[in-house]
């Protein structure tokens, strides 16, 4: 076989391809026995590339050379070798597949088109990783502060970043927020987000909190000499998003929040690289769920909430813990922390915020997993708390400190009343009947 009709293949060895010219993705493949996953691997490729499912005329084989997709590794787990066993009913495989950098360009919505795509109606496939060359990262900015930049903001170098969640999540007016705002900022939180579930609402306008909650950050600094960031909501349909971030941001907002799954990559960065809002900006993973938590289905997690955010331009990803009402192995949530601060070419290391139940009581377990370079999030946690948000607050700010000095809890809340009351008050939080 001559070398161009090799090249036309939609298959090579891993170490015939150029890695600075391909994106790889690796997929885990879970099928009937029956179907020979080796013989249906290159078909994926060609779909995926330049063909489909019966040959056309202008698939040259020059088009192949140049643009088809190359299936460069399938290897079955457990790895038979002699024989099948007669009686087994399904087969998993890992299927890794180079795909051409040219066909998709420096850009979110085509990677996923091409690495997603058609295959994902396929049956059991879930893509577990994909490999950028640097060709394809030079294309993205990234994030604009990035942990660094956070921190020089705040003028906080060490600890970890205390964020707080206005609860109730949605459905209350501006002076009821106004006030839980306040008294967040009092208790010591570094960074407060409105909830997903508001935006530019009806009944509490995304510049109407602006105004009102910039004017309290400013006094909170008089009185205690720390900066708060807010960031706001404002997700919406465009190019209202647009429009909200622009006028957030001449209002002296200091920081943007953005439900980047459901609006979508594109927005997230172009938001990310608008020189006119040049504030850090939170993303919610809301949505995420379904793309990740199928074990069989979607994208891994570490693709969702990690590489591909930061790619896009976030400053900091609210990321599930698993230490509170999430449910998430402790592999993975330490793995999408990895893909947000990790070296990823040149781009800046994205602040992973563990979120979902959080209470202080759990503050030395998530500051081991993950080190200082985190935000801790939370809502309840602060809010519930029973002398209220500003000693919610506090509970949390102690906690943190405690754990810098390795002092256990126990001992610190000693001579802390707010962090005693939380450790009593949530010590187990499951173990009240709490459900969520």
């Amino acid at each position: 076989m001559e070398t161009q009709e090799i090249l036309g293949l939609p298959l090579a060895l891993p170490d015939g391809v150029d890695y600075d010219d391909y994106v790889i993705g690796t997929y885990l493949v879970s099928y009937s026995a029956a179907l020979p996953i080796p013989i249906i691997a290159p078909m994926l490729a060609v779909e995926q590339s330049t063909g489909t499912w019966v040959p056309v005329p202008g698939e040259t084989l020059e088009v192949r050379c140049q643009h088809i997709a190359k299936v460069i590794g399938v290897y079955e787990v457990p790895d038979y070798e002699f024989a099948v066993p007669p009686n087994l009913q399904t087969r998993q495989w890992f299927v890794q597949i180079a795909y051409p950098e040219v066909n998709i360009g420096e850009q979110i919505p085509m990677l996923l088109t091409t690495v997603v795509g058609n295959i994902s109606m396929g049956g059991d496939i879930k893509l577990v990783d994909i490999r950028f060359p640097k060709k394809f990262v030079a294309g993205f900015k990234g994030p604009k502060f990035g942990i660094e930049g956070i921190r020089k903001i705040l003028g906080v170098k060490k600890r970890p970043l205390l964020n707080n969640m206005i609860k109730p999540c949605t459905g209350y007016r501006l002076k009821i927020g106004a006030e839980l705002f306040k008294k967040a900022a009092l208790g010591g939180c570094d960074i407060i987000k409105d909830d997903e579930l508001i935006a530019d609402a009806s009944f509490n306008s995304v510049l109407g909190r602006v105004k009102r909650y910039m004017q309290i950050e400013k006094q909170v600094y008089e009185e205690k000499g720390e900066h708060t960031l807010y960031t706001v909501n404002v997700t919406d349909k465009i190019p209202n998003v647009f429009e909200n971030a622009r006028r957030a941001v001449e209002l002296g907002c200091n920081a943007l929040m953005i439900n980047y799954l459901a609006v979508g990559f594109p927005v997230l960065q172009a938001l990310a690289e608008d020189p006119e809002i040049n504030v850090p900006i939170l993303a919610h993973m809301d949505v995420a769920g379904a793309l990740y938590m199928s074990p069989w289905h979607g994208l891994s997690s570490h693709l969702v909430l990690g590489k591909l955010p930061r790619l896009a331009g976030a400053d900091i990803v609210v990321i599930p813990a698993p230490y509170g009402k999430a449910p998430v192995i402790d592999y993975k949530f330490r793995n999408v922390a990895r893909n947000l601060t990790f070296p990823l070419y040149h781009l800046k290391p994205t602040f992973p915020m563990a979120s979902g139940g959080i209470t202080p009581s759990m503050v030395p377990t998530v500051m081991a997993a993950l080190g200082n370079d985190i935000v801790i999030g939370s809502g309840g946690g602060i809010h519930a708390h029973p002398k209220g948000p500003v000693a919610g607050g506090k509970a949390f700010r102690q906690a943190i400190d405690a754990t810098m000095k390795d002092i256990p809890l126990s001992e610190y809340a000693k001579h802390h009343e707010e962090l005693a009351i939380s450790l009593k008050e949530w010590a187990d939080p499951f173990s009240k009947g709490i459900t969520f």
